[in-house]
């Protein structure tokens, strides 16, 4: 059974990420391997017990993969496991693992293992499948991280904004303490 490990640091901390991750509205504004993401309709959000559909882009099969959390804590650990057997996976399973750092940033650890269908020509297609599975999870990582950086940007220009519309509101009145004169 391959296994597959692949991190990436993120800009800010691991609780945040968890909820950018899991929130399935949000999903194809990162992953860049899914055409389509969501909860299934009798869920609202992802957590324990939640049965999801991801389905790949065209030019990977698209493939669709119901899988289903069997882990969900909040900010620090989800992992599910495919319900049913696909074209080219008889199993698949992956963990996500949200670490936070010391200078506010997280590290994300993604690990993987499947087992490739149909039996007989595993040893030729697995090893191909993991280099690819690596490599589109390590895109999808940098892509969210990229997303997250447009997001801190943003609320950055929004936050300057304020402060400078909030200077300019005290440089017009007298009683602020930007107008006190300290001689």
């Amino acid at each position: 059974m391959p296994i597959g490990t692949v991190e990436e640091i993120m800009p800010i901390a691991a609780a945040e990420v968890f909820e950018i991750i899991h929130d399935y509205k949000r999903r194809l504004e990162w992953d860049t391997l899914l055409s389509e993401a969501y909860v299934e309709p009798e869920f609202s959000v992802a957590d324990k017990g939640v049965v999801t559909v991801c389905r790949g882009r065209r030019i990977l099969g698209s493939i669709a993969i119901r899988t289903e959390y069997v882990t969900f804590e909040k900010g620090k650990v989800a992992a599910v496991r495919m319900l049913e057997p696909t074209s080219f996976f008889q199993t698949f399973a992956a963990s996500i693992r949200h670490l936070d750092l010391e200078d506010g940033t997280s590290n994300v650890v993604y690990k993987f293992n499947f087992t490739s269908r149909p039996p007989f020509i595993r040893a030729i297609c697995e090893p191909i499948m993991l280099r690819v599975l690596k490599w589109e999870t390590g895109k999808r990582l940098r892509s969210s991280r990229l997303l997250l950086n447009a997001l801190l940007i943003d609320l950055a220009v929004k936050i300057r904004k304020l402060n400078d519309d909030f200077i300019d509101q005290c440089h017009s009145c007298s009683g602020c303490w930007h107008s006190v004169d300290y001689k």
